[in-house]
């Protein structure tokens, strides 16, 4: 290669060089002196290049004038750059862990930092003259799913949906379907007020009978600032344990919101997050008549430690439900805790938790969301925000570099109250086992086994039994 370039080189150089008869031999012997200096600088630009040094100042070749008596700079065509640096990846302080759902890439974080399934920030690539970066990423994810007896939703593995008492509940099912499939869209930049990034992210669980389109995030951050849609601050995404199953535990808290947040640094590895997001009061059961009402956002505070080890987070939201009816209304104030973590284990193993519990907290767990369990209104026409506690724990165990299991178990618990319908929820239990076998980064195969059971406020019960099989391509890893 090197004696391929000096050739072209020298034929160039001598090429532009005009001879003329009337050249005097002091100019030619110039022009040789020219051409000397500048093939030294080529080889020394080469020798730079071979080793995976920074190279030198690009030279120019010198071509005499028309005249001879002078010199005509002409840069050589500029050489292959080295992969861009991507604005705002501070190294990630929490070890790198595999995710099949990867919650953790989509996760906002202080000055836009990379997370543990991502930390080297792979696949941008430059918008030409801007100072912006875009990744494309996503995967393709298909799932086979077969239930022992009637789960619900037959697409994931949701406890609460599970039937109790129905004549059918002894009915199995198969289904194969490819929702959890994903697109993404990235884009960084740094500024003169923090790092800058977007990110737009949707998968198609959006019907229950179609493949229609879902936004799952839509947010930009400059600095720790952040706007937009996605996961709502008071839930942890890294401590989400490892599943096939796209749901998850129904004790962890999760939830997409739309909402404004900004964290502030208090030291290395710690952070205070203050949000404000929209707000949105479930009532169960409400009267004809009734109707929810809300007056003010959703308050979040959440203090963060991570360290090498893995990480802490205590998560408190604050709520103002309300109602409106024929007869009256009312207000209360409502909210809860929630404290997560990881921790690793030797040297491959992970350890992953979450347990909260509050009133009026259902909306922001993965069980409950959107059941209408934050609060329900007694004859008398009182407010009464429902209690709730639950959580989970996960084991993450590495086989070897290709293999990999996750041993899951969480649980959800609601308070009795009179004044909630028989059938209304009192408790579930999740129970997961699985194997993944990633033979490349970008694909991932696995079995998984799933224990359901839900309990009604009257006490009785059904449970059901899942196995899935998932195959998963990712677009960028």
């Amino acid at each position: 290669m090197r004696l391929s370039v000096l050739t072209v080189a020298c034929a160039a150089a001598l090429a532009a060089a005009p001879v003329y008869a009337q050249d005097s031999a002091a100019a030619l012997r110039q022009d040789i002196q020219t051409l000397r200096q500048t093939l030294e600088q080529m080889e020394k630009r080469l020798q730079a290049i071979e080793s995976g040094q920074p190279p030198p100042a690009s030279p120019a070749i010198t071509t005499a004038t028309a005249s001879g008596t002078g010199v005509t700079p002409a840069p050589l065509p500029a050489p292959l750059t080295a992969q861009a640096q991507v604005p705002g990846m501070g190294q990630a302080i929490l070890p790198q862990r595999d995710s099949v759902a990867d919650p953790s890439s989509a996760a906002s974080r202080p000055d836009s930092v990379a997370g543990p399934t991502d930390p080297e920030l792979k696949g941008f690539f430059a918008i030409p003259n801007t100072d912006t970066l875009i990744r494309i990423g996503g995967y393709a994810k298909l799932d086979a799913i077969a239930d022992s007896r009637a789960a619900g939703d037959q697409e994931q593995f949701v406890t609460s949906s599970i039937p109790v008492g129905s004549a059918h509940r002894d009915v199995s099912n198969f289904t194969l379907h490819a929702k959890q499939t994903r697109f993404s869209f990235e884009a960084r930049r740094p500024t003169t007020h923090g790092n800058l990034r977007f990110y737009l992210e949707n998968d198609f669980f959006g019907s229950s009978d179609s493949y229609q389109f879902r936004l799952r995030h839509a947010y930009g951050q400059l600095g720790n600032t952040y706007a937009g849609y996605g996961y709502s601050t008071f839930m942890d995404a890294d401590s989400l344990p490892d599943t096939l199953d796209f749901a998850g535990p129904g004790g962890a808290g999760y939830l997409l919101v739309a909402g404004i947040h900004h964290s502030f640094a208090m030291g290395k590895g710690n952070t205070l997050t203050v949000a404000a997001e929209d707000p949105d009061t479930q009532l169960s059961n409400p009267a004809e008549g009734i109707m929810p009402v809300d007056q003010l956002p959703d308050v979040t505070v959440t203090a963060r430690m991570e360290r090498d080890w893995g990480h802490l987070q205590l998560g408190a939201v604050a709520r103002s439900l309300g109602y409106d009816g024929d007869a009256g209304d009312g207000r209360r104030f409502a909210g809860g805790l929630q404290l997560s973590g990881s921790a690793a284990v030797g040297e491959q193993d992970l350890l992953l938790f979450g347990m909260l519990g509050g009133k009026g907290l259902a909306r922001y767990t993965a069980d409950l969301t959107g059941s209408g369990m934050d609060a329900v209104v007694s004859a008398d026409g009182r407010l009464q925000a429902l209690s709730l506690y639950g959580g989970f724990v996960g084991y993450t165990h590495y086989w070897s570099p290709l293999w990999r299991s996750n041993l899951i178990y969480g649980q959800l618990t609601s308070g009795r109250n009179d004044a909630l319908a028989a059938d209304a929820f009192r408790q579930s239990r999740y129970g997961v086992f699985n194997l993944l076998w990633s033979p490349a980064p970008s694909w991932t195969m696995g079995m998984e086994l799933l224990y359901g059971q839900l309990e009604q406020q009257s006490g009785q019960r059904g449970d059901t039994m899942r196995l899935q099989g998932s195959l998963q391509y990712n677009f960028i890893k």
